[in-house]
């Protein structure tokens, strides 16, 4: 997956998409979207999988932006970071209006 910092084109999008496509994910992104930040041990209680399985969901979307992580003493606490999900939102509008603009001239000529 690619660094965060370094998202310049549309294709880059495709690693926030592919960390989104696991369920657990999701729901850990939902969790920490309260804007609070969590320890591994808080988000794990909250799943039926090993705290393990939980850090390498966590890892993943670290990786692409998602949540931060912050070492506060011995633990890591993580919270969600909101710009990667808005950019490739924002991304899925723009083609949502090319498919649009692109339906609408179809439409037309069809309809001539």
């Amino acid at each position: 997956m690619s660094n965060p910092d370094s998202r310049h084109s549309d294709g880059d999008h495709a690693d926030v998409f592919a960390a989104l496509g696991d369920t657990t994910r999701l729901s850990l992104i939902a969790k920490l979207s309260d804007g609070q930040s969590h320890s591994i041990v808080q988000l794990a209680n909250d799943f039926p999988v090993t705290r393990q399985a939980v850090t390498k969901h966590l890892r993943v979307l670290e990786l692409v932006g998602i949540v931060r992580r912050d070492r506060i003493g011995r633990e890591s606490h993580y919270a969600y970071v909101a710009k990667p999900i808005a950019e490739a939102s924002s991304y899925l509008n723009q083609v949502s209006e090319q498919w649009d603009d692109a339906l609408s001239r179809l439409k037309s000529f069809v309809e001539v």
